[in-house]
């Protein structure tokens, strides 16, 4: 359903990422894709999972380093001309910053977390929009701990309700180019970057006893979730924060 449709992959760390559910997904419904890796160090371990989806393009990412991410969409512009969406699952904040109370944050790693996390969508948007075709999709990943207070969220709590705000901005503002903006909000799963949160499988253990469909939700299901709001059967959405978390974020 997503055949002729080229889109940006930005986060895939392993196989267990969410971007890369979301990759494999999107590449199994028809689309073609650009995917990215962080650094040479990172190249190893995604050069041969964009190998197996075959992908179009696979390109260095680092959002924290100038001029990387307009390299990117420049190189887009070369090849393809023209984008469908953008994926970005991409989140960071620095260990004691993330372990610790915001209270006692350091106004660095407080900015770190926002330039890398939230900002980054922000900016992807910004190179993203002038190649965009009608009816594109733009997406980021959010958590429920935006909404709510979540036990050792910490710091990523905040930077992630800045991350729900600006996806209804840039739907307000990208609207009127038929440009569609969401963001995604998995439940807990256990990827390399999940790892960094304290006492994370206590956060599973949570989210399998209150969540109404009692397990976790995988990586495939999200990137299903993420490949309607990309095809035509999300035309009339835009702004929303999407749940894929078995139910979790109804309970009070």
């Amino acid at each position: 359903m997503l055949k002729g449709k080229r889109g940006l992959v930005v986060g895939v760390a392993n196989g267990d990422s969410i971007a890369f559910g979301c990759a494999a997904k999107l590449r199994a419904f028809g689309a073609d894709i650009a995917l990215t890796y962080l650094n040479e160090k990172a190249k190893p371990h995604v050069a041969p999972l964009a190998q197996q989806i075959d992908t179009a393009l696979l390109l260095p990412l680092d959002v924290s380093q100038a001029g990387q991410m307009q390299a990117v969409f420049e190189e887009i512009r070369q090849t393809w001309g023209s984008i469908d969406f953008v994926i970005h699952s991409i989140a960071f904040a620095p260990r004691d910053d993330l372990h610790g109370r915001i209270v006692d944050c350091s106004q660095t790693g407080f900015l770190q977390a926002m330039q890398v996390s939230c900002h980054s969508f922000i900016e992807m948007a910004h190179h993203a929009e002038p190649l965009m075709n009608p009816g594109g999709a733009l997406i980021t990943m959010s958590y429920y701990g935006a909404d709510k207070v979540v036990n050792n969220y910490n710091l990523m709590g905040p930077v992630k309700a800045a991350l729900e705000s600006s996806v209804r901005y840039l739907a307000k503002e990208l609207g009127e180019k038929d440009i569609r903006v969401f963001a995604v909000s998995p439940g807990p799963l256990r990827t390399r970057a999940a790892s960094g949160i304290a006492h994370f499988d206590e956060l599973i253990d949570m989210a399998v006893t209150r969540a109404p469909g009692r397990r976790l939700v995988d990586i495939a299901e999200v990137g299903r979730a993420v490949a309607f709001l990309v095809g035509g059967g999300a035309s009339g959405m835009t702004g929303d924060v999407v749940y894929v978390d078995a139910g979790l974020h109804i309970m009070a």
